[in-house]
C-alpha cells in the first residue's frame, strides 16, 4: 500500500514511518504542514493519506481541511486523520460525506502497532476505522442535540410564527417576502425535522409541537 503521511511533529512522523515500512507498507512521501501535503498527495496519488488534524501554522485545523479537500479532489484516495483528543466537530465534518475509506483515531492509538497498522490497512481497502472514544462522544452529542439545531436563523424564525399560530400569508408579511419563500422555508423545515407527508398527521402541528419541546 503507498501511503503519505503528513504530520509536523519530525519524531511522530518518523515513527509511522518506521512502524509502516515494518510492517511491509511504502510511505512514499511526508510532509510537515497542510500545503506541503496537498503538494505531496497530488503528486503521488498514494493509496492512503495519514493525517494530523492540527498542522501550522495556526495549529487549529488545517490537517482537517486538507483532508476534506483530499477527498473532494481524489476520492479515491484513503483518509484517515489522527487527533491528540476528541474534536467532535472535525470528526463530524470529516464523516458527514461519504464514510468509504476513512478513519479517526486518537495519537493514543498509534501506540498499539498491530491495532494502527489494521487500522491503516482497513481505511486504506476503502473500510472504515473510528477511535472508540470518537464514536461514544459523537453518540452522546446526537442524543442531546436539539433537533432545531438544523435549522437555518430564517427558518427558525418561521418556525417561531408557526408556533405563533400565523399562516403562511400572514408569515411572508411580517419576514417582508413572498409567499413562495415561505413555503420554501416551511417545506426545510419538515425535512429537516423529519416529518414526511402522512394522511394520518398534521405536519404543521408537529413542527409546532418540536419546537416548544425544543424550546428553554
Amino acid at each position: 500500500m503507498r501511503i503519505v503521511i503528513a504530520e509536523d511533529s519530525v519524531l511522530l512522523r518518523e515513527g509511522l514511518i518506521r512502524l509502516l515500512v515494518d510492517a511491509g507498507e511504502e510511505v512514499v512521501g511526508t510532509a510537515g504542514d497542510a500545503e506541503e501535503a496537498m503538494a505531496v498527495i497530488e503528486a503521488e496519488r498514494p493509496d492512503i493519506v495519514v493525517m494530523d488534524v492540527r498542522m501550522p501554522p495556526t495549529h487549529t485545523d488545517e490537517g482537517l481541511r486538507a483532508a476534506i479537500r483530499t477527498r473532494e479532489l481524489w476520492p479515491d484516495i484513503a483518509v484517515l486523520v489522527l487527533s491528540q483528543w476528541v474534536e467532535e466537530r472535525y470528526a463530524t465534518e470529516l464523516l458527514a460525506g461519504s464514510t468509504t475509506g476513512v478513519g479517526y483515531l486518537l495519537k493514543d492509538r498509534v501506540a498499539d502497532v498491530r491495532d494502527f497498522v489494521d487500522a491503516v490497512r482497513r481505511v486504506g481497502a476503502g473500510g472504515t476505522a473510528l477511535d472508540p472514544d470518537v464514536v461514544s462522544q459523537l453518540l452522546a452529542t446526537s442524543r442531546h442535540r436539539s433537533p432545531l439545531e438544523a435549522l437555518t436563523p430564517r427558518e427558525t424564525e418561521v418556525l417561531r410564527l408557526m408556533a405563533e399560530g400565523r399562516s403562511n400569508r400572514a408569515i411572508a408579511e411580517a419576514l417582508v417576502v413572498s409567499d413562495g419563500a415561505v413555503e420554501k422555508h416551511v417545506s426545510n423545515i419538515f425535512m429537516k425535522l423529519d416529518l414526511p407527508i402522512a394522511d394520518t398527521d398534521h405536519r404543521r402541528v408537529l413542527a409546532v409541537l418540536r419546537y416548544l419541546e425544543a424550546a428553554p
